[in-house]
């Protein structure tokens, strides 16, 4: 893996722009997240300036959602937050679950999740497993 040559002055004017900072507030973050989806447009190479930039909004933002504490939540709670979030419907997750009545009875608070569930879900929802635990 070779060094990447960085233009200082392109980078500076690229800081100016971008003003990064370590992220404290909501707002903050998704003015991070928001400067990195304009980054990882597909479409276009990025300059070595906007894959260093690219980088560090990754990092701050990465640093700043390790800290940000959840409410505890029972997991039956979060799987229908999540599936409210994503309209989704309970036959959604039959092929995540098992059958109509497992999931119905974890939805609805009457069964507990087990460990393989809480990975699947973890896995179907791109969140970590500790959610559902």
């Amino acid at each position: 893996m070779g060094v990447t040559t960085v233009d200082d002055k392109k980078y500076g004017k690229l800081l100016a722009k971008t003003r990064p900072k370590v992220i404290e507030t909501e707002g903050e973050f998704d003015r991070m997240v928001a400067l990195l989806e304009d980054l990882s447009i597909p479409e276009r190479d990025l300059t070595p300036e906007e894959e260093i930039l690219a980088s560090l909004l990754e990092k701050l933002i990465a640093d700043y959602d390790d800290k940000v504490e959840l409410p505890e939540v029972p997991p039956h709670e979060m799987v229908r937050y999540l599936m409210e979030q994503r309209g989704l419907k309970q036959a959604d997750l039959v092929p995540v679950i098992g059958s109509r009545a497992q999931v119905s009875d974890l939805v609805n608070g009457n069964r507990g999740i087990s460990k393989a569930q809480a990975k699947r879900l973890a896995e179907f929802f791109g969140i970590s497993v500790e959610l559902f635990i």
